[in-house]
């Protein structure tokens, strides 16, 4: 394994403005829907990956995340330098704080039927796909009515997949 050329830190209060920038550049809105309900993402808990170049601090990913009856849903993931580590880097951080607070059960996500890449991805790092919820986004549309009906590779979007990290 390379050593990964970035840090990965809490956020912090002070970082909520520039992650609701970094969402509504990224994600088009600070509201994330996910199985019926809403969240501000920029007011969640997450993480940041950061770099230094030239003594400038650059952001190169963010994951967000909501705690919530023994469960951590992980709402947002961004790596803004692609196959360097930075998404791993993120999710392995989570990862590691969960099984040190000792009390959540499950890791869990949403992401949608035209996310190749996501579920590529998030199986990779051993997620399991555990639910189909056929035609949610037609729920999560009158909650969101920004999210598109055709999504990457002009596939038309409208099942929330839920992956599952075994813990």
């Amino acid at each position: 394994m390379t050593e990964r050329d970035f840090t990965v830190r809490p956020l912090e209060r002070e970082d909520r403005e520039w992650v609701a920038h970094f969402m509504d550049e990224h994600w088009g809105t600070t509201q994330i829907v996910s199985r019926g309900q809403a969240h501000y993402g920029h007011l969640l808990p997450g993480f940041v990956a950061e770099r230094e170049d030239n003594g400038e601090t650059e952001v190169v990913g963010l994951l967000t995340y909501r705690l919530e009856n023994n469960e951590c849903e992980i709402t947002t993931l961004n790596s803004l330098d692609e196959n360097k580590g930075v998404g791993t880097g993120l999710v392995d951080t989570l990862i590691e704080e969960v099984k040190a607070n000792g009390k959540i059960r499950r890791i869990w996500l949403i992401t949608t039927n035209d996310n190749m890449a996501a579920l590529k991805f998030w199986q990779k790092r051993e997620f399991v796909l555990v639910a189909v919820h056929r035609d949610a986004i037609l729920e999560s549309r009158k909650i969101k009515p920004q999210i598109p009906i055709i999504g990457q590779d002009s596939i038309p979007i409208r099942d929330e997949i839920e992956l599952e990290f075994p813990l």
